[in-house]
């Protein structure tokens, strides 16, 4: 999914009242029209033809979604926008941003994001689209796979003023994704939801956008999950606060956990091959394909391996208080 970069200058839109849904299309248009004669050097113009869901046609070959309507979002993602709306403006009611990250047949994967200043009032919305360039070609030197995917704004609702800058990212990529994310807790939980704008109206005849949900999952890397599991402890803290446990500690959940497990699978064979449970084919062959992962090692070569390792632990342990103590006495005998 090619993406021209964020454009530059400070975007700003005017909103006169409600914008209703089959005046989404004349509205827009009527609001870029406006700036583009107010700024005539910004290019912010609607030109023949314009429509501000031109792109963002759900059955377009053009987009993210080839495949299917999947959005795999990464737990940084959510920290990073909690994180950004406890460190708003003073008076801001949200905070906008744009996403980052890949595409495939069947998903798209937001791995990165970063939050962009902007200004809101009741009939208007400025947008610092100069920050935002200068963030993306950040981003690109760091991760230049990364493209854009969309955008993020807190809230439980999709506003008019939603709708005006979804129009700004359909120009840097096709089918943007909009993504919501309820930090008021409106529901009693932190609703994520996901969008993509759809064309809406009869034959020949487009009367605006609307906004169509699509399918949310949680992906993490390995190193992400160390994070993850360590926030989900706080939630049977009644404080909300956990300390870091030792190296020794997570060795010991990592063991009580696989064999928590082994013991679900040993379970279940033994329910199968009595007759209480039927056999499930798929579930066979995942554990066929998990016992032939298992490294075939005879127990006197492990345990002989084991034992190396720990005595090269113990040798570094040695040579490095070794190197204290000689560091300490070299000291001493400086200061003499």
């Amino acid at each position: 999914m090619p993406s021209g970069g964020l454009q530059a200058r400070v975007m700003v839109f005017k909103v006169k009242g409600r914008v209703q849904t089959g005046d989404l299309e004349k509205s827009t248009a009527e609001c870029a029209s406006r700036h583009a004669k107010r700024n005539p050097g910004c290019g912010l113009r609607p030109g023949p033809g314009f429509s501000p869901s031109r792109s963002l046609s759900a059955g377009s070959s053009a987009g993210p979604f080839p495949g299917g309507r999947v959005v795999r979002l990464h737990p940084v993602i959510l920290a990073s926008i909690v994180d950004s709306y406890e460190r708003r403006n003073e008076g801001a009611a949200r905070v906008i941003g744009t996403l980052l990250g890949t595409v495939d047949k069947h998903s798209v994967e937001v791995t990165n994001c970063f939050s962009v200043p902007h200004n809101e009032s009741e009939d208007e919305v400025a947008v610092d689209m100069e920050f935002a360039k200068n963030m993306y070609e950040l981003h690109k030197k760091v991760s230049p796979n990364e493209l854009i995917l969309g955008w993020y704004a807190t809230g439980h609702d999709i506003t008019e003023h939603s709708v005006l800058i979804h129009e700004y990212y359909s120009r840097e990529a096709p089918n943007p994704i909009h993504l919501t994310v309820d930090t008021s807790l409106q529901n009693g939980r932190m609703g994520i939801k996901a969008y993509v704008s759809t064309l809406m109206g009869v034959p020949g005849r487009t009367m605006g956008v609307m906004f169509t949900p699509l399918t949310v999952k949680y992906a993490y890397y390995d190193t992400e999950r160390i994070g993850v599991d360590l926030i989900m402890k706080t939630c049977f803290s009644p404080n909300r606060v956990i300390g870091l446990s030792s190296d020794l500690q997570q060795v010991g959940g990592a063991s009580a956990r696989i064999q928590d497990a082994l013991s679900t699978v040993l379970q279940y064979a033994e329910d199968v091959l009595s007759g209480k449970v039927s056999a499930d084919n798929t579930v066979g062959r995942f554990l066929m394909s998990l016992v032939n992962q298992v490294p075939k090692i005879v127990p006197e070569d492990f345990e002989t391996m084991l034992n190396s390792n720990i005595n090269d632990l113990l040798m570094v342990t040695y040579l490095a208080n070794l190197t204290q103590s000689q560091i300490a006495l070299n000291e001493k005998l400086v200061n003499l």
